[in-house]
């Protein structure tokens, strides 16, 4: 019960990871607020969690779009009124957006996909540090994924707006480093959720025949265990994880669970994070 007597907000908890992640807090003791968009399926998420909760906590939920700055003052206000102890805010909302060669997309579906998922980010923080400040304590936990470490052609809103997360969360942990407030970006890992089956719809003509080749296989074979990234957050949410901050990490593919340990290592590195490779990193003499 690591997360005994902590508050948090997950945004996008309606459906698939972020409803992974709220079970996943509550399991570990945490009282959350579901955060989404459509109000039908979030009444259905938090029906279906409140039963689990224990003695003290609670499961509450506000339908809330956390692009618009208005809704996210609204989210961070419930929190603080229905919550026990608000410490945690994980920025999970997202969306793939326009899936098609750059030139071809819809311009507005394009950037509404930048709104939700890097401005989306940045109110639902803007709106939750102050708090976290006073306090002198907050983890922020945001959502980056494989987008932001590759190209990902026929994906550029998504792909430019989650690389653009993981700048943002190094610029925020470096910000709020004497505040007590730790901000880190996870990548769950290739996840069979709604977003998948998005791609699939889109067919290989959109989304190009690898990557739908791909898709089509990681819907075979199961993908990635939602737990494993639900876990994950949970630990960046819990002061086991207090004074890491500024780091992407893969559920999957990263030793995060011993990270603790490894505190000390990791202060003053670049390890878990994303930085340009020059000519001498590949033992070159230009």
């Amino acid at each position: 019960m690591r997360l005994a007597g902590r508050g948090a907000i997950v945004t996008g908890a309606s459906q698939g990871f972020g409803q992974a992640i709220a079970e996943a807090f509550v399991r570990e003791g945490a009282s959350v607020l579901l955060v989404a968009r459509t109000p039908g399926p979030l009444e259905e998420a938090r029906a279906a969690l409140a039963p689990r909760a224990g003695a003290g906590q609670v499961v509450d939920a506000v339908a809330a779009d956390v692009g618009e700055r208005s809704g996210c003052a609204a989210i961070v206000e419930r929190a603080n009124r229905v919550l026990p102890d608000l410490t945690a805010l994980v920025n999970n909302a997202g969306v793939y957006g326009p899936m098609g060669r750059i030139e071809e997309v819809a311009w507005e579906e394009w950037v509404d996909a930048v709104r939700i998922n890097l401005f989306g980010t940045v109110l639902m923080s803007r709106a939750a540090i102050p708090h976290f400040r006073r306090r002198g304590y907050g983890k922020i936990v945001n959502l980056s994924g494989g987008g932001a470490t590759g190209p990902l052609p026929r994906f550029s809103a998504y792909a430019a707006s989650k690389a653009a997360v993981v700048r943002l969360t190094e610029t925020l942990a470096e910000e709020l480093r004497e505040d007590g407030i730790d901000v880190n970006a996870i990548a769950p890992g290739a996840l069979n959720t709604r977003l998948l089956d998005q791609v699939l719809e889109a067919g290989p003509d959109k989304v190009g025949r690898e990557l739908h080749a791909r898709a089509l296989k990681q819907r075979d074979e199961g993908g990635a265990p939602l737990e494993k990234g639900a876990a994950l957050a949970a630990f960046l949410a819990s002061a086991q994880s207090d004074g890491i901050t500024g780091r992407l990490l893969s559920a999957i593919w990263d030793d995060w669970e011993r990270l603790a340990d490894r505190r000390a290592e990791l202060q003053g590195s670049d390890v878990y994070t994303l930085r340009r490779i020059v000519p001498r990193d590949r033992g070159l003499g230009w």
